[in-house]
């Protein structure tokens, strides 16, 4: 895609449909081992299998952060025409994905027991979620090599192939689950296969289409190494993206702690409804990566008028967007809950979930429209703090002032989303129309 020239908002659009859907692929993973557990098994299986998000957010939201700065680098070189900057960048994502991966499994599966632990996860629950989180990072290398492969792909304007390989995922996943856990009942052992497995065909599709590419962008197995100066800038966008990821994760952790203190009907109900945030979620970070890809290829290229348009043409789809899936979602949220439980207790906390949190949701792209622009012309660190003090630290003090505080309720806890979603959204908004006017001021970017 030629994101330097022609009209943006039709380009956007076409960027970005592809990503929303593969966003929704990527959750159906979880969401269809959240259904499948809660249909056929306990709903402490379905705790154990769909109350794991932040665990799973916090230990690899770093080296997605990192793929993000590939993206920004890839991209940039890009509008410069820079093929070997280009070719160096590649090489590096390529070492990163493998080195991460690795990483990931080491951790992960060293560290699941004891996080659980910390988050008081039920006695009921504990063990099948360390079965399952275990099994999980298993397949973190898979899920790496995807992750730095499709945001090679989309820094050029490529994002279909994610989408097809992430199809090829989701039946796989699908299909696997129905035979190790309907048919063989292995439980949350067999959610986890399955969901390693998708891993597994998605990050082999990926790494065959770089293969197959033209130079500079084509992927060498043999000639993959760190190049420290490419490192240098993918690390410096993306660990301010990856640490708020990691901190956003940690602040979740505790408010999904105090809802264990209410039992695993409340985890389970809330995991149902967390699953359509993410739906939601993803249609947001569609706009957010494709904010990222035209802003970093056009500001590298001077062409700072294209920059501001694309700015705004993503905030307006996100808003909309992601609003209207709220709305549908929310005067649907009894059908929807009861996908995944039929149990009324579990229904009941899902729906409070969807009534009170989801309803708001879109009023989120204010900062992740806005972060993802900064992150597009180099400012990575200021979203990163802005978005750790307007979220993370305001919940975990709620979160303080609640458990000091006799009789909390439920609904009292999750209320915290929507304040601080408006909270961070005028803080990271602020701060981009201030960077962005610094940037282009003086800049006559039609001439270019």
């Amino acid at each position: 895609m030629d994101m330097l020239n022609g009209g943006l908002l039709g380009k956007i659009i076409i960027f970005s449909l592809p990503l929303v859907a593969s966003g929704i692929l990527q959750q159906s993973f979880n969401a269809i081992d959240v259904v499948v557990v809660g249909r056929y098994c306990s709903h402490q299986a379905m705790a154990a299998v769909g109350g794991n998000g932040p665990i799973i957010n916090i230990i690899i939201n770093l080296f997605i952060g990192v793929s993000i700065g590939a993206n920004v680098v890839v991209a940039n070189y890009i509008g410069r025409h820079n093929s070997d900057g280009i070719r160096k960048a590649v090489a590096t994502v390529g070492a990163l994905a493998l080195i991460s991966g690795l990483a990931l499994t080491a951790i992960g599966v060293v560290a699941v027991r004891p996080i659980l632990e910390l988050m008081n996860t039920p006695a009921d629950v504990i063990d099948l979620a360390s079965e399952y989180l275990t099994i999980f990072f298993l397949g973190m290398p898979f899920l790496m090599a995807y992750n730095f492969g499709a945001a090679v792909l989309r820094s050029m304007g490529d994002t279909r192939r994610p989408f097809y390989s992430l199809v090829a995922a989701g039946v796989l996943n699908a299909v696997l689950n129905i035979i190790l856990v309907v048919w063989f009942n292995m439980g949350v052992t067999g959610v986890a296969i399955a969901t390693v497995a998708g891993y597994a065909i998605n990050a082999l599709l990926i790494v065959y289409w770089l293969m197959g590419e033209e130079e500079p962008l084509k992927l060498q197995l043999r000639t993959i190494k760190i190049y420290g100066s490419e490192m240098k800038k993918m690390l410096r966008i993306g660990i301010p993206a990856g640490l708020q990821g990691m901190v956003f994760s940690i602040a979740n952790i505790f408010i999904v702690a105090a809802i264990n203190s209410y039992g695993s009907a409340a985890i389970a109900g809330s995991a149902a409804a967390l699953n359509f945030e993410l739906y939601c979620y993803f249609i947001m970070v569609a706009f957010c990566q494709a904010a990222v890809a035209f802003i970093s290829q056009n500001y590298g290229a001077g062409k700072y008028d294209r920059c501001r348009r694309a700015f705004l043409y993503c905030m307006i789809m996100s808003v909309v967007c992601v609003g209207l899936c709220n709305l549908l979602i929310v005067l649907n949220g009894r059908w929807f809950i009861s996908l995944f439980s039929s149990d009324p207790s579990v229904i009941n906390y899902g729906l409070e979930r969807l009534q009170y949190v989801l309803i708001f949701q879109f009023l989120a792209s204010s900062y992740e429209i806005s972060g993802a622009a900064l992150r597009g012309l180099g400012y990575s660190m200021t979203p990163t703090l802005l978005v750790v003090f307007g979220t993370c630290v305001i919940r975990l003090g709620w979160v303080y002032y609640l458990g000091s505080r006799a009789g909390s309720t439920y609904l009292e806890l999750i209320s915290i989303y929507p304040i601080t979603w408006v909270i961070t959204g005028v803080l990271v908004l602020t701060a981009y129309l201030l960077i962005s006017h610094r940037l282009y001021k003086g800049k006559d970017s039609s001439a270019l």
